[in-house]
């Protein structure tokens, strides 16, 4: 197993779930962009797309920029990567989360008056705690759909068939393209190791409701591994079946 890929997925897990949830707790809990919601689900939208697209441009050559469990399950479903690969990568992304939302805990303490029961950490959750007041079937419904879009992106992008020459900005796009739909409805998680991160330092409802945020996205991602493999299925290399030598 590489080291180095291992690590790039620890940083660039704990990076996408600091700026993220950095954006989403400081429009949200703090309202530095006033008393409009939609300005800041657009500052969040972007926050997250634009971390994702540095990412795949910074560590994309080292481990694929995955960053997201969703998106390993993904490339697992479509047969990309090994299950000792994927292993690896999960365990470095929700070590990563864990650290991306410790770090942001410690700096955010440093603010006069701040706390988790009040100004929260960007948790995702759905009934009360969803802006939309959306319920559980409603949020795993949106979560599976989000998530399905997001990586079937990821998997179209990456795959030899179809066109890479900006596939960092279209994986971007599209995570900030979900956000833009999904905060409203559960604060967008598409991505179980952003999820984790949070919540554990916020507990309540973000912890009792993790589930959904773990299960959903990783439902959507195998659903998009297998939509993806119909669209752009995988052709073997006549030369690898001709016999050595």
């Amino acid at each position: 197993m590489n080291a180095r890929a291992l690590f790039a997925e620890f940083l660039g897990t704990a990076a996408l779930v600091f700026i993220g949830v950095a954006a989403a707790t400081l429009s949200f809990g703090f309202e530095i962009t006033g008393a409009s919601k939609s300005a800041g689900v657009v500052v969040t939208a972007l926050a997250f797309g634009l971390v994702l697209v540095i990412l795949a441009y910074g560590i994309g050559p080292i481990s694929g920029a995955h960053v997201n469990p969703a998106v390993t399950i993904g490339f697992l479903a479509s047969r990309r990567i090994s299950i000792v690969q994927a292993i690896g990568y999960w365990v470095a992304q929700f070590a990563g989360g864990i650290a991306g939302a410790a770090v942001l805990r410690g700096i955010l303490s440093g603010a006069r008056g701040y706390s988790t029961s009040d100004q929260g950490l960007g948790a995702n959750g759905f009934d009360d705690v969803s802006m939309t007041h959306l319920g559980t079937g409603g949020a795993f419904v949106a979560e599976v759909v989000l998530t399905f879009i997001f990586v079937s992106v990821v998997l179209a992008v990456t795959s030899k068939t179809a066109t890479t020459v900006a596939s960092s900005l279209a994986i971007g796009l599209a995570l900030g393209t979900v956000n833009l739909v999904g905060i409203p409805l559960t604060g967008t998680s598409v991505n179980p190791a952003r999820s984790l991160g949070p919540a554990l330092f916020v507990g309540g409802d973000a912890l009792s409701q993790l589930w959904l945020f773990i299960v959903a996205p990783l439902l959507g991602g195998i659903v998009a591994a297998v939509i993806m493999l119909y669209l752009y299925p995988r052709k073997t290399d006549p030369a690898a079946q001709q016999p050595a030598g």
